[in-house]
C-alpha cells in the first residue's frame, strides 16, 4: 500500500486526501508511475490565483484557459471577466476550481495506469 506523501509531498488538504484515497490500495511501483504523470499534469492553486489576479490588470480569463475551460475563458476575455464580477468570484473560489481540475486529472491518470 502506497502513502501519498511519499510520492507527492507537495499535495495539501483535500487534494492530498483525494489522491491518498485513490492510491490507498495500489503498489508502490504503480503509485510512483501515477505520481510522475500527475505531477506533470496537475495545476498549482497559487498559479491559478496569480493568473486570476492578472484579470484585474491585464486580460481576464487566463486562469479559465489554464484549467481547460475554454468557453468560459473566451467569455471572460470578451466581457472583461464578466465586468470583473466573475473574476472576483473566481478569486474567492480558486482553490476549489483547481481541486476540481486536479481531481479530474487524477481520475484520468488512475484509469490509464
Amino acid at each position: 500500500m502506497a502513502n501519498v506523501l511519499d510520492h507527492l509531498p507537495e499535495l495539501e488538504g483535500d487534494e492530498a486526501l483525494y489522491v491518498g484515497k485513490l492510491l490507498s490500495e495500489t503498489t508502490d511501483e504503480r503509485a510512483s508511475k501515477f505520481a510522475n504523470i500527475y505531477r506533470s499534469r496537475r495545476k498549482d492553486p497559487q498559479t491559478i490565483m496569480i493568473t486570476c489576479l492578472l484579470g484585474f490588470f491585464l486580460i481576464a480569463g487566463i486562469h479559465r484557459l489554464i484549467l481547460n475551460q475554454t468557453g468560459m475563458g473566451i467569455l471572460y476575455i470578451l466581457t472583461g471577466g464578466l465586468c470583473l464580477v466573475g473574476t472576483i468570484v473566481d478569486l474567492v473560489n480558486y482553490k476549489d476550481m483547481t481541486f476540481q481540475y486536479n481531481r479530474t486529472v487524477a481520475q484520468e491518470i488512475n484509469s490509464l495506469i
